[in-house]
This record gives C-alpha cells, sequence and structure tokens, in this order.
C-alpha cells in the first residue's frame, strides 16, 4: 500500500558543505546529470541542455513569480516581529490582492507573536517617491500554525503590489542558513517569473537564460507554461512514520487553454513532455483528476491528496491510459468554453510517490531535494527501480555526492527520464 510507505526509506546523508548557498555567476553553467534508463548516468552541462531533449518535445515550466513574503517591523519597545504571507484571503483571488488599494488579508506565519500584544504595527515606506504608511493588525489564528493579519495602508493610490515589493523581503529557503542579500531579488526568481504569488522558487526553472530558450526554439521545442504558486508547505518536513499520515501541502495553480491544447497534441502525436520542476509535475499530473471531476459533475476544482491511488486502472494498456487522459483534458477545454474564459484556476493537494500513474509527463529538470521529503517521493516514482529491484534515485543521488554536484535550490541539476 502507498500510504504504508515509510518515509525513512528516503533518507541519505547530505553533508552541510553540499548545499549551495549561493547560485553560480551564471545560470546556466551548473552541472547537470543525466538518467534515462535504469543503470546509466551521464555527466552533462546544464547549458546542453537543448541537445539532450528530442526536437519535437514539448516543455513546460512555472511561471509564477516569488514575492517579497517576509515583512518585519518593530515595536516602540524593540521587539522585532516578522509577518511571513503565506496566501490571500480577501481578496482571495492572486491578481486582485495584488491590485488591492487600501487594505487587505493574508494568512500568515507570525515570528516572535508572543510580542504582539494587541493593537496594530506600523511600517514607513516610501514608494514612489510617496510616504506612506503600512500598518499590521492581528485579527486571530486562521488554519493550523498559520493567522489572519489584516493590512491597511494610508494612500489609496498604491497597490498591495507596490506595498509588498517596498516592504517585503525574498523568503529563501530556511536550510540556506542564512539572511536575504540584494543579490537574492534577482538570483531567486526564474528569468520567465510572471505572476505574482508564490513565497519559495521552481528552483529548477533558475537554471534557464533567455539564450537557452532561443536554441530551444531553433530546435523546435514548443514551451508552455503553468502558473503554481508555491507555498511554503513545500518546505514541510514529513513527520509521520509513514507517509499515509501526513497532510499534503495545497497549492493554487491556473493553467491555459492554448497548454491544455499542446498537451492534448503531443499526447495524440507522440510528443515528450518535458516538465521543469517539480511545481510543473504536480501541475500536469492533476489535470486528468480535475477533468475527470468535471466529468462527473465536480466543479470544486480541487485535487485531493490520496485520490490518484483509489483507482489504479489495474490491467489498463499504455492506449487505455492515454485515451482517457485525453478525455479528461478534453473535458478542460469544454469546462473553458463553457465559462467563457481561456484559462482555468484550480487547486491541488496530490501526492505523489511510488505506485503513482504517470499520465502525461515523460521527462523532469529538477534539482537535488532534501532528504526525507515529498518532493523526493516524487522523484523517486518517477524514476523507478534498478534492475535489482533497488530505488534508481539513491544510486543517481550516490554518484551525484561523489562527483561534488551542489544540492538544493541553488545547486546543480537533473534531468531524468520516466521508467517504463
Amino acid at each position: 500500500m502507498v500510504k504504508n510507505i515509510k518515509i525513512s526509506d528516503f533518507d541519505y546523508p547530505l553533508p552541510d558543505e553540499r548545499i549551495a548557498r549561493h547560485p553560480l555567476a551564471q545560470r546556466d553553467a551548473c552541472k547537470l546529470i543525466v538518467s534515462e534508463r535504469p543503470g546509466e548516468v551521464r555527466h552533462e552541462v546544464f547549458s546542453s541542455l537543448p541537445d539532450l531533449l528530442p526536437a519535437d518535445s514539448l516543455l513546460v515550466r512555472n511561471d509564477t513569480r516569488v514575492i517579497n513574503a517576509r515583512i518585519r517591523f518593530e515595536k516602540a519597545t524593540g521587539s522585532k516581529i516578522e509577518v511571513f504571507l503565506l496566501e490571500p484571503l480577501a481578496p482571495e483571488d492572486y491578481v486582485l490582492m495584488f491590485q488591492a488599494r487600501g487594505h487587505c488579508r493574508w494568512s500568515c506565519m507570525v515570528g516572535n507573536l508572543k510580542r504582539w500584544k494587541g493593537g496594530p504595527l506600523a511600517k514607513e515606506l516610501e514608494i514612489d517617491g510617496r510616504n506612506v504608511t503600512l500598518t499590521a493588525e492581528y485579527i486571530g489564528p486562521h488554519e493550523g500554525t498559520s493567522h489572519c493579519v489584516e493590512f491597511t495602508w494610508d494612500d489609496p493610490e498604491v497597490t498591495f503590489a507596490s506595498i509588498v515589493d517596498a516592504a517585503g523581503y525574498i523568503p529563501i529557503p530556511p536550510y540556506l542558513k542564512r539572511e536575504s542579500e540584494e543579490t537574492d531579488s534577482d538570483d531567486y526568481q526564474t528569468v520567465f517569473a510572471r505572476a505574482k504569488g508564490s513565497v519559495a522558487a521552481p528552483t529548477a526553472g533558475l537554471h534557464f537564460t533567455p539564450e537557452l530558450f532561443e536554441r530551444l526554439r531553433d530546435k523546435g521545442i514548443d514551451t508552455e507554461s503553468v502558473t503554481l504558486h508555491v507555498g511554503a508547505g513545500t518546505f514541510q518536513p514529513v513527520k509521520s512514520e509513514e507517509i499515509g499520515e501526513h497532510p499534503m501541502h495545497t497549492e493554487v495553480f491556473t493553467v491555459t487553454r492554448e497548454l491544455v491544447d499542446s498537451l492534448l497534441f503531443a499526447l495524440k502525436n507522440d510528443r515528450p513532455v518535458t516538465a521543469v520542476g517539480t511545481t510543473s509535475v504536480r501541475t500536469l499530473e492533476s489535470l486528468p483528476y480535475l477533468g475527470l471531476h468535471l466529468s462527473l459533475g465536480d466543479d470544486s476544482m480541487h485535487v485531493s491528496q490520496w485520490e490518484a491511488y483509489e483507482d489504479d486502472m489495474e490491467g489498463a494498456t499504455p492506449e487505455m491510459i492515454k485515451a482517457d487522459t485525453c478525455a479528461a483534458l478534453t473535458m478542460l477545454i469544454e469546462e473553458m468554453e463553457r465559462r467563457g474564459t481561456d484559462s482555468l484556476t484550480a487547486s491541488t493537494s496530490i501526492m505523489i510517490a511510488p505506485g503513482f500513474r504517470w499520465r502525461i509527463v515523460d521527462r523532469m529538470v529538477t534539482n537535488f531535494h532534501q532528504p526525507q521529503s515529498t518532493l523526493l517521493l516524487l522523484v523517486s516514482s518517477f524514476l523507478g527501480n534498478n534492475a535489482d529491484g533497488s530505488p534508481r534515485w539513491r544510486s543517481i543521488y550516490d554518484e551525484a555526492l561523489a562527483g561534488g554536484y551542489r544540492f538544493l535550490s541553488y545547486g546543480d541539476a537533473c534531468l531524468f527520464k520516466r521508467a517504463d
């Protein structure tokens, strides 16, 4: 049973000195470990990626943009309180949130909450030559360890997007064990970042450059985008012994008609689909279940944690799976037509672990992930086992550690082909 998988089986020794604290000066100069089949590992440079993908590939990336989610306040007493933006509450829509003027509410983590004993916190800002006072007021607990915080500011001409840019700091991952630096404002964004909303970068995309995308286009490789706003839950450790007891975090994503059309064309014409990063993977592999919901009259637009395993289509042939997936994607297009829109927004808490039946993604560009993490479970599912039954991910990670690769968000990259 998938839920009985022990997270301890996904541990490995990661020396602290192997965690990259800063990126390389040239984004695509990092190492790239390549594995297309069990027992095969090659060592390349990321700039060689266009030469390693099939000419008829479809490449899908996550165009979310990291916001300055850490906002620090100081009370008159000298106590420092940090508010970490998690997700918008009022308005709930990300686009509307960053267009908000005067006030808004967020679900937040609050550092040093015990020092926030009632009353608002204030911060003076200068935005485009205007003096603006930002005020934060604690409303109360929200969900889990998060809290509802209301923000107000005294200039109705200023949007919350400008407030965040002026007041906040880039939220680099906690395992970097350092404060945000000015260079992180550029380093921790992909060159194709567009839609504001993430509190963590889709780090596999950090290696791409405009020149690399030009070379991909020259080879005939099409590029499409999804938008999944990465939440702080991506760093949530698995504390349970078995993964069935771990509550998977939920993330909001948006897909366009253009993307779904491209996926359908790729599936029907045997064009490989390459996902850039685990966030793109989660989005793409959630789409068939979203389409299935719609076909059953469920328009909740949410994919739950375990539903991918509830009907494993035992005995299904690859042709059956492809047809089933195409039918589900077609339902998404029909829903867009019904709504008179060219995009759909939904959420997913899908768990991808060994035993998952892959439907869309053929290749994956990703970084090296933390021990005992849900991202490592996803990679393990994608790679499968070696001929001797040992997990393929472990032999690849062992070789990367022996070969001097740099790990985690600012580290080196991987190109994997899915196990048959």
